[in-house]
């Protein structure tokens, strides 16, 4: 029997701290620290002179982006992963604390509290997207390292070196996708966005910092899924798609779209 060449997996308990019945989880710990580094992150842009929000702003939104973050997070896995569960066990919708967060229904979460905020107070709502989509992997990134410790969304079968057999996937070596996504969604799309607002033309062109976010991410996410195990409530679509692929589609063509219409103003 070939045995394909692994490294351990770091096993790390999901629970950091428990007392009693009370639990605080890596999980929950890493949308907190999205939350709050991405609240300080925009706090440092309402301080340009360039951006058309204030600090008061900044620390409102914090709600509404919680709220946006959680609920269409939620939302999203429910109705785009898992609905069949969810449907003959409504009470579990609840138990957020057990994984089960969409992207893909995050951000439209967050777009509906970014456009629903910025009517309310005034403010320009493609402008103040693109900052708040430059704070995005933020989040994205210490959710994908959330997700490693938890040992799940893990990839295919591999032989690479740095392949891992992960608790729950088998015996079998495989692709730690969870850290390509934190890498590529999270650091390299931060850092791309970080020059974006760095560059004059792009940041005072409404909309375009939004398109990368959006091309940015659906990209990234397009490439890891050839590389992740797709949901086993799922499996393949057809001709080895996955949906975490068909819902990056649209998305690529929106933030497309978005960058283009803004960069020809």
């Amino acid at each position: 029997m070939l045995t394909l060449p692994a490294i351990p997996f770091p096993v790390i308990d999901p629970i950091l701290l428990q007392i009693g019945p009370f639990a605080i989880r890596w999980y929950a710990l890493a949308y907190i620290a999205g939350l709050v580094l991405g609240w300080r992150y925009l706090l440092w842009f309402a301080r340009r002179d360039w951006t058309p929000f204030q600090d008061k702003d900044v620390d409102d939104f914090l709600v509404w982006a919680t709220l946006g973050v959680v609920l269409g997070g939620r939302t999203g896995y429910v109705l785009f992963y898992n609905f069949g569960y969810y449907l003959q066990n409504p009470g579990d919708i609840l138990m957020v604390w057990q994984g089960g967060m969409s992207f893909h229904g995050g951000l439209i979460g967050v777009v509906l509290a970014v456009v629903l905020f910025t009517r309310l107070r005034g403010i320009p709502t493609l402008s103040f997207g693109d900052y708040v989509a430059c704070v995005a992997p933020i989040g994205l990134f210490f959710g994908r390292i959330a997700n490693f410790i938890n040992a799940e969304l893990y990839g295919r079968v591999s032989d690479a070196p740095w392949a891992m057999v992960f608790p729950g996937g088998g015996p079998l070596p495989r692709h730690p996708s969870q850290l390509y996504e934190a890498l590529l969604e999270g650091a390299l799309l931060f850092l791309l966005l970080l020059l974006a607002s760095r560059t004059p033309r792009i940041r005072q062109t409404p909309g375009a910092m939004l398109g990368i976010l959006l091309a940015g991410y659906a990209a990234a996410r397009m490439f890891i899924e050839l590389f992740r195990e797709p949901d086993p409530q799922i499996g393949f679509l057809w001709s080895g798609i996955t949906m975490g692929q068909l819902l990056s589609l649209p998305m690529l063509l929106i933030g497309l779209w978005f960058f283009l219409r803004a960069y020809r103003r």
